[in-house]
């Protein structure tokens, strides 16, 4: 079932993203992530993919050696196994940053085996030991290269070019928006207008970056509205859990952080009332937005499960 037949079905609901174990971990830990939150009846997971980062490894001569690590592979798998013990719809992230053109290809055909009707194009982000994005040599540069590869394997156009009446995919793609705008984008406008593109080039839906001011989720809308983009939007929310998020998070995913809600971790005692206080937030972000009309919440585990369910016990 597409992403899209879950958000018109009328009826309030939720999705969660986990992301797969580290290497070396059982997918037992996946399924402890998710034994709790499928009592709600999720309208689909979404799984992150992630590229190999630079490792510097210490030499017997005391020197440094660069290794490249996936530490987090097994999207597709997972996909699969959680699909199967949960009969639960799948949207496995495919990113640029690490992949060549091939690779995606293999990995979608993969997928389209599998039975998977759903992928959330995103280009990710870099190795974090380069200052600026660089995809791998024959990748994407952006998401849109990326949702127009899926599109043409959707027509029964492959990469290699020989390839005669081809099996045609059948995948939905969903693509990121940025409600504060991307970091790498020079303003809002510009962000905008790429976000359009990509919907253009054939995206189906947008979930946006994590928020912690709805106002600036209804602002997004209305500025996507302006511009023509008229696909559903899915509002993504992360409750805090941590003091030090109060920098991290805005460090890390570009976010702000509401005065009020900085105001109100500055009189928590300690981290027990930080986690509560982020849940109690986020608890009200869902409320209004699911009385605003939003159809569908997307959370972000981040792979763990502490207070999501008594925020969707709470909204839902």
């Amino acid at each position: 079932m597409k992403v899209t037949d879950h958000i018109q079905s009328g009826k309030k609901q939720v999705s969660f993203e986990i992301i797969p174990p580290a290497k070396g971990s059982s997918i037992q830990v996946v399924f402890d992530t998710l034994d709790p939150l499928m009592q709600f009846e999720p309208a689909y997971i979404n799984i992150t993919y992630h590229q190999s980062e630079t490792v510097l490894m210490p030499r017997e001569n005391g020197l440094l050696e660069a290794r490249d690590i996936r530490k987090r592979p097994g999207t597709v798998a997972i996909s699969a196994a959680v699909h199967h013990r949960y009969q639960v719809d799948m949207v496995p992230h495919l990113i640029c940053g690490g992949f060549s053109k091939e690779e995606t290809e293999d990995a979608l055909i993969d997928l389209n085996y599998l039975g998977m009707e759903n992928i959330l194009a995103i280009r990710g982000d870099g190795d974090p030991l380069s200052k600026r994005f660089q995809p791998v040599k024959d990748g994407h540069h952006y998401a849109i290269d990326l949702v127009k590869q899926i599109m043409n394997m959707n027509k029964g156009i492959y990469l290699d070019e020989m390839l005669r009446n081809a099996t045609k995919s059948n995948f939905q793609v969903g693509v990121a928006g940025y409600p504060e705008k991307h970091a790498e984008s020079p303003n809002k406008h510009t962000d905008l207008a790429m976000l359009k593109a990509k919907v253009d080039a054939g995206a189906s839906y947008i979930v946006t970056q994590m928020f912690f001011d709805n106002k600036k989720f209804f602002d997004f809308v209305n500025d996507c509205r302006a511009i023509g983009i008229n696909v559903p939007i899915i509002p993504g929310l992360k409750p805090l859990a941590t003091r030090r998020q109060l920098n991290v998070i805005p460090q890390t995913f570009k976010v702000d952080i509401p005065d009020e809600l900085t105001r109100e971790v500055d009189k928590c005692a300690d981290q027990q009332q930080v986690r509560q206080l982020g849940i109690e937030w986020t608890m009200q972000q869902s409320k209004e937005l699911f009385a605003s009309g939003v159809p569908l919440i997307h959370y972000f585990t981040m792979g763990r499960v502490e207070g999501m369910v008594e925020i969707v016990k709470q909204t839902l």
